[in-house]
């Protein structure tokens, strides 16, 4: 974890995708600020795997996996110093002089000069497209959501540690929100600060992931510094969505794999090998199916024989279902609520956090299963490895998955 000598503060950490990157890049963790205590654990039971695998005691991670210790357990077996680094405050002006000690405590404890990098973005949902559209029904209307102005709490660590660059992740519907005024104040920040910027619109999908996904990349510099922002190669692999799907024990609605290990390795895509998702010693964790009534399962079959029955793969209309299926009052808009994984193209549609509500959006291309993806294989396609742990209940698991950085994106960044 210290390979290139560098370390980062990860802001708004969520389950820990950009970290994740970061970490198999070589960079070292100085401290994880989430306040979901379900995603704070996540990162936790992360660098717990860390600890372990690099002190020859991987057994005792495996053996959390599976249920034979405790989480208490598995914790007691890592350095209260290591478990330090996972700050589970919620960021305002009331709290952050207190993170800024715990960090400066963690800081002195571990000898660390300097922040190198500092690394995050704060919630997407006050600054998303969809958020916004729905935003009329909502108790907080959306220009009155302070979520909009935590920007501000990501440019006082700036101010602070003055790392020598950072890495700022957001959602595209930033550069639009409340008009623009918002992407203009947060850059007017970061430059009052001290720092250079640059931002783009970058897909994971041109990052090896079987998944488009959208985000604005803003990468700063500290003035004189002479850096720039990073050129990225496009990665466009040849693997298709079901490769990452394919050697996963087969679920129907309501069903949980039996097995913690997957000994038959035959049945493993290329893919999923070369990018490390899985290797032999592997625990499978999370793979447990939800339940569905009879009425979303003949929908689901439906809209899976739509999108296979012919090269133009259509989308199910809501509308177009018989009048017996139809239980929505309204007709009009989000018509296309029913959505299939595109398993036979090179990457499917975004995953969301809305995973955490129903499965209707993200249905599993096998019409055998008819059912809607497990977090298991929602974390694949978000391309986490399956030795990594989502804590909490599973509607948790599926917002961390949902909201994160997609480790192999967040690797090449970190790289560069």
């Amino acid at each position: 974890m210290n390979e290139n000598g560098l370390n980062y503060i990860d802001l708004f950490a969520g389950a820990g995708g950009l970290s994740e990157g970061f970490i198999q890049s070589g960079y070292r963790p100085v401290a994880h600020v989430e306040m979901n205590e379900h995603a704070a654990k996540t990162i936790e039971t992360r660098i717990a795997y860390y600890y372990l695998k690099d002190n020859g005691k991987i057994k005792s991670y495996y053996d959390y996996e599976k249920g034979k210790i405790t989480r208490e357990q598995l914790l007691e077996k890592i350095p209260k110093e290591e478990l330090k680094t996972v700050i589970n405050k919620e960021m305002s002006e009331s709290t952050i002089k207190g993170i800024f000690n715990t960090i400066d405590d963690i800081k002195r404890e571990k000898e660390i000069d300097k922040i190198d990098v500092i690394i995050g973005g704060p919630p997407c949902q006050a600054y998303s497209l969809v958020g916004r559209a729905q935003s009329s029904h909502m108790i907080v209307p959306m220009e009155d959501d302070p979520r909009n102005e935590l920007y501000k709490m990501y440019v006082q660590f700036l101010k602070k540690y003055k790392p020598r660059m950072f890495v700022f992740e957001n959602v595209a519907g930033i550069k639009t929100a409340r008009g623009g005024a918002a992407f203009k104040n947060l850059q007017t920040y970061m430059k009052r600060v001290g720092y250079e910027i640059d931002y783009h619109e970058l897909n994971a999908q041109d990052f090896g992931v079987l998944q488009s996904r959208k985000r604005v990349i803003i990468v700063g510099w500290l003035k004189g510094t002479g850096y720039e922002y990073p050129s990225f190669d496009v990665i466009h692999s040849k693997a298709e969505v079901w490769d990452l799907l394919n050697d996963l024990p087969v679920l129907k609605p309501g069903e949980e794999a039996i097995e913690h290990t997957m000994t038959d390795m035959r049945r493993l895509k290329k893919y999923v090998k070369d990018n490390d998702i899985r290797v032999k010693s592997d625990v499978l964790t999370g793979h447990i199916a939800r339940p569905h009534t009879a009425q979303d399962i003949e929908i689901y079959k439906r809209t899976i024989d739509m999108w296979f029955e012919n090269e133009q793969h259509e989308r199910l209309k809501y509308d177009d279902l018989p009048e017996d299926l139809k239980t929505h009052k309204n007709r009009t808009s989000f018509v296309d609520r029913f959505k299939v994984v595109e398993g036979d193209m090179d990457h499917c549609h975004t995953i969301l956090a809305h995973l955490s509500k129903d499965g209707h959006y993200f249905i599993h291309p096998d019409i055998e299963q008819h059912r809607s993806i497990t977090v298991r294989e929602a974390a694949r396609i978000q391309s986490f490895p399956d030795n990594y742990y989502f804590e909490g209940p599973r509607t948790a698991q599926f917002v961390q998955v949902g909201n994160a950085v997609p480790p192999m994106m967040a690797k090449v960044i970190a790289d560069k």
